[in-house]
């Protein structure tokens, strides 16, 4: 064996074990967090960055929003914190829209990796808040400065000493105080976790710098994906479709191109940004369109810097996915996650045994708020809790769609137990919405139905951010479509799919999420 592949063999296994550390940097963050939305759904990211602000690894656990969105945000920390200035035990902080994931409810830190008193790498992490103030997890607001405290690049911890007047800042700041308190040490530790493992591999493996195994993980990654690029038909195709929105529908439009070297998407043509939260931040654009990409092009690519490079994402500035400061953002999930079924619909020409028909796609999150006592309280107290729900998946080529399955984000739902603890909410029923995904060839995923109440005697807020209510999840190549969702009360009063709603003590809400679209005529 050559001296040269007995050396990528070495970069192999020390590839893996990144994977590793950062596979425990993000079960640190999952078990310390105080948002049930974290440890039981994982709405997270985790991964290390070399001193470039490159992304070597992330955690296999995370949703794409935050993974790809986190992968440029630690370059926005490089400009605010030059590695000159970094010391050993510092840490920083934002929830910057676009500088970090998209929306305030996402707390972003960043930890300079030092080993024997060296600076070799970055870790960074994301989780979401529960509560972080203003008018809540919702669309309501009518401009970012609505939507809850914002955090600029800050330093959190200097040299070990945390920074106590931003902590009584964000406490003061939200309408729970020791949940949001605890969520933003839990980031930090995770990120101290990573920095001792990535440690210990270094002691194991005699290395002083990781740019080199940086290189080789950035290098081979970016050549398996251009190679996969170049296997591709070269052309252009584009794809059109017609969501919610906000009080009107909103029609996306997307151009894809595959040509040497490259694959490019355009969102020219979509429509400008709307005056209520629901418009996305370029970050979380590019983060699910890559996703959609490397979904149907290079699905056993890991993903990291390399592997992202070679997908390029455009889209109008001041359009409802490039919105503009101050434009509010609060649910960008639900327009973010529609993208990577823009980009089927373009690929389904030249892949079409790879891609899958319309899905639900945007989570179905359950956001409530109100006043209750909890058991042995003798005054009342604020909840607020984002139960995290979803419909079907779009048929696939020979399967059929998974049934309340969260695709693209891949968060697990909330489990009904931990959020009648949590909050005074009592689910009446919970089960699959039978035959609700489109007939095909292959069938659509189904939605499911809820049906949920209060213990209390007070009313709860529900903070709806829906979509594929008005216009749901089409059918691909002859496939029917999916069936809409629909948002009401047991006694047949019809909700909005969007915006803040108040259910009385005795009102129960009943949910039915959407089914994905099927695939094939039958």
């Amino acid at each position: 064996m050559s001296a040269h592949s007995h050396k990528e063999i070495d970069f192999q296994i020390m590839w893996n074990r990144l994977i590793a550390v950062v596979g425990e940097q993000a079960q640190v963050l999952i078990r310390t967090a105080f948002s049930p939305i974290v440890r039981e759904c994982e709405d997270i990211s985790a991964g290390i960055f070399d001193l470039q602000g490159r992304m070597i690894a992330q955690a296999v656990t995370g949703t794409p929003g935050h993974v790809n969105s986190m992968a440029e945000s630690v370059g926005h920390f490089l400009r605010h914190f030059p590695v000159s200035t970094m010391k050993e035990g510092d840490a920083y902080i934002t929830n910057d829209p676009w500088m970090g994931t998209g929306h305030l409810n996402d707390f972003v830190i960043t930890t300079p990796a030092f080993h024997k008193g060296r600076l070799i790498g970055l870790f960074s992490c994301t989780s979401h808040l529960m509560d972080i103030g203003g008018l809540g997890n919702g669309p309501e607001a009518t401009d970012v400065f609505m939507e809850g405290l914002s955090i600029p690049m800050l330093k959190l911890i200097d040299q070990g000493q945390v920074n106590e007047t931003l902590m009584a800042m964000i406490r003061a700041n939200t309408r729970l105080p020791v949940d949001t308190e605890g969520d933003t040490y839990s980031l930090a530790a995770c990120n101290d976790v990573g920095v001792r493992a990535l440690c210990d591999m270094m002691d194991e493996f005699h290395l002083d710098s990781l740019e080199p195994l940086a290189d080789f993980i950035i290098e081979r990654s970016r050549q398996a994906v251009l190679d996969k690029i170049a296997g591709l038909q070269q052309g252009t195709w584009s794809h059109e479709m017609t969501i919610d929105g906000y009080n009107a529908p909103l029609t996306l439009k997307a151009k894809l191109t595959v040509e040497e070297g490259r694959v490019s998407v355009s969102y020219d043509g979509s429509p400008p940004a709307v005056g209520r939260g629901i418009n996305v931040p370029m970050a979380y654009t590019r983060a699910y369109t890559v996703f959609g990409l490397a979904c149907a092009i290079s699905p056993d690519v890991p993903n990291n810097a390399g592997s992202l490079a070679p997908y390029h994402v455009e889209a109008p500035e001041g359009s409802v996915l490039n919105a503009q400061r101050p434009a509010p953002v609060s649910s960008r999930h639900v327009i973010g996650q529609m993208l990577p079924d823009m980009v089927f619909g373009c690929l389904r020409t030249p892949l079409p045994e790879r891609v899958p028909a319309e899905g639900t796609s945007c989570l179905w999150n359950i956001a409530v708020r109100g006043q209750w006592f909890p058991k042995g309280a003798t005054t009342s107290q604020t909840y607020a809790l984002a139960i995290t729900t979803n419909g079907g998946t779009g048929a696939r080529p020979g399967l059929n769609g998974l049934s309340a399955t969260a695709f693209p984000s891949g968060v697990h739902g909330t489990p009904i137990e931990i959020a009648e603890i949590q909050c005074p909410l009592i689910f009446w029923g919970k089960e699959l919405r039978e035959n609700s995904g489109g007939l095909g060839q292959t069938k659509g995923g189904d939605g499911q139905i809820m049906k949920i109440g209060t213990t209390q005697k007070q009313p709860f807020e529900l903070l709806a951010a829906f979509d594929r209510v008005d216009h749901p999840a089409r059918g691909a190549l002859g496939g029917q479509d999916g069936a809409a969702g629909r948002v009401e009360t047991a006694s047949g009063r019809k909700l909005a799919g969007k915006g803040l709603q108040v259910l009385e003590a005795n009102d129960v809400l009943v949910l039915m999420t959407p089914g994905g679209g099927g695939l094939g005529a039958l």
